[in-house]
């Protein structure tokens, strides 16, 4: 009972935290840029794996870079999900921003 083992409780915690930024992270992204930058979130999700691939040998550090890269490439889903939740309605339009919708339906 002497030897605690706390790696998988940081990975968990850091996992929910990195989770947790990247909900606003999202919103405001497309609140404020639309859907144009997406390709940020694949280039920063990349670049965590080769991070992790060719220069970090702690797992604990490795897992969590494995963590924030496979929540950058989920955002880019819910990058394109919260475009529709705005065209819905359901959350505010930015009113410095011209919608591809608005052009549509013109």
């Amino acid at each position: 009972m002497t030897n605690l083992h706390f790696e998988g409780l940081l990975i968990g915690i850091a996992t929910f935290l990195i989770i947790g930024v990247f909900h606003p992270v999202i919103i405001k992204m497309e609140y404020h840029t639309g859907t144009r930058y997406w390709w940020v979130l694949l280039l920063a999700g990349i670049i965590a794996i080769l991070v992790g691939l060719f220069f970090v040998a702690n797992i604990v550090l490795n897992a969590i870079l494995g963590a924030f890269a496979f929540s950058a490439f989920w955002g880019i889903g819910e990058l394109f999900a919260q475009e529709k939740r705005v065209q819905k309605g359901w959350f505010p339009r930015n009113p410095k921003r011209t919608y591809k919708w608005d052009k549509e339906n013109e």
